[in-house]
């Protein structure tokens, strides 16, 4: 049950308020001054305090009652605090909700609008703590990943990265082949670069070939190799990707471009760790770690006799599924970070477009916009139109409703400044800056 603390010299308005709370099943506690007050939130955990401003016999300056404010937010700095007072100066409300009070009502106080602030103020907190406890959780798993493993480098903020970057490193020991798939540009290479320097052969050769950027008639010259003469324009002999990742790794992009004569010989390869060279029928020894990466649906591909359903099971031992970026969104702007020129840095319009964009290109497309916009913006800071996304729509960082609508707002929460607030899309502060710029008294 919620804990809320009253900090109030006059009895009967302390009692009041803890007959409120019991009825709301909110647990209070009473303390009739400012010293036992800070006492009090010495020993005992409180989700909220109510204070009042006035505890001398002069009850308009609330001297005391500031100083009280000002010493639990030193000591207590994400703890509420409601104002509760006598006096109704509205430039000194002003003052202390910038200062971090939480909410601000007069005596004698309405109970539903009371009520209203309180329990949303619980509520927020609690949220609150239950987030910070989860980044707190995800901070110290991010951490000891970094400690535990080599990531090359990779820049991550959301729960789906790191699950993929967790497996990844599991798997990264085992000698068995992995198949890391997803849309084209999400980072798929970078994933078997981790795998490759935290595996058995991280000393060895780390080998790309991609299958999808070369004729149908090359792909098993790159693979094995070939003698001079094997096909026309072949003047010498060269080693193939598997030679040359022996001892290591061989990264195959695209695996789903590889035709099926390819796909039957480099099954062949997978099974024995023989070949041969094009043109050669001495067989070769090879021990090379294979991972394979691809956008498309292997599995429709086997339906429609185009993949080789025995290379499937072969290469899928063990799967990473890397998901759009725009399914990833705590990865966009730390990536965006990463991606900028020295110096250079986001503004708030700018964040806000990256996060409504919706990536087809994935991290390689960020990564370009990056570039890009680091190189034509015309300062350091840039903004969103630097960024020179197509059908750019940014929701601008801070709403500026007019005056009828605060009004209104106000109205319909019985002049409770943070459910109206939550209704305009502001923070407690901007509204209380707007209604003391256009002079509007809480109803």
């Amino acid at each position: 049950m919620p804990t809320v603390l009253i900090i109030d010299d006059n009895a009967a308005v302390a009692i009041a308020l803890e007959v409120l709370f019991s009825l709301h099943e909110i647990d209070a506690l009473r303390a009739a001054s400012p010293q036992e007050g800070l006492a009090l939130l010495a020993r005992a955990p409180v989700d909220l305090v109510i204070q009042d401003m006035n505890f001398t016999a002069d009850t308009t300056s609330g001297a005391e009652g500031i100083d009280l404010f000002r010493e639990i937010r030193k000591r207590h700095p994400d703890l509420p605090v409601i104002l509760l007072t006598a006096w109704t100066h509205l430039d000194a409300a002003v003052d202390l909700i910038k200062a971090g009070a939480a909410d601000y009502l007069s005596k004698p106080w309405n109970d539903s609008r009371l009520l209203a602030s309180v329990t949303n103020l619980i509520e927020l907190g609690q949220a609150n703590r239950a987030l910070a406890q989860r980044l707190q959780r995800e901070l110290r798993q991010k951490r000891e990943l970094e400690q535990g493993f080599d990531l090359r480098g990779m820049v991550w903020q959301d729960p789906a990265t790191e699950r993929v970057l967790h497996l990844a490193c599991q798997v990264a020991r085992a000698d068995v082949p992995v198949l890391i798939s997803g849309p084209n540009g999400t980072g798929k290479e970078r994933i078997a670069e981790i795998i490759q320097a935290n595996s058995a052969v991280r000393e060895g050769p780390f080998v790309v070939l991609n299958c999808g950027a070369l004729p149908a008639e090359l792909i098993e010259a790159e693979l094995f190799g070939a003698e001079a003469g094997a096909y026309t324009g072949a003047s010498r002999a060269r080693e193939g990707k598997f030679e040359a990742a022996d001892g290591g790794t061989l990264f195959l992009d695209e695996i789903g471009n590889l035709p099926l004569a390819g796909q039957m010989k480099l099954l062949r390869v997978l099974e024995t760790g023989r070949f041969e060279r094009l043109g050669s029928n001495r067989e070769r020894q090879v021990k090379v770690r294979v991972i394979s990466a691809t956008n498309a649906d292997l599995g429709a591909m086997m339906r429609a006799g185009t993949f080789r359903e025995d290379l499937f099971y072969r290469l899928n031992v063990i799967e990473l599924r890397l998901a759009p970026l725009a399914a990833r969104p705590a990865d966009i702007l730390p990536l965006a970070a990463s991606f900028l020129a020295k110096g250079k840095s986001l503004h708030a319009s700018a964040q806000a477009a990256l996060l409504a964009h919706p990536w087809p290109g994935n991290v390689r497309e960020l990564k370009n916009v990056m570039a890009r916009a680091s190189l034509l913006a015309s300062c350091d800071l840039i903004k969103a139109a630097d960024l020179g996304l197509p059908n750019m729509s940014v929701p601008s960082a801070e709403p500026e409703p007019d005056r009828d609508a605060i009004a209104q707002a106000l109205a319909r929460a019985g002049g409770v400044v943070a459910q109206a607030a939550a209704e305009l899309g502001l923070s407690r502060q901007a509204l209380y800056r707007r209604m003391e710029r256009l002079a509007i008294a809480r109803s």
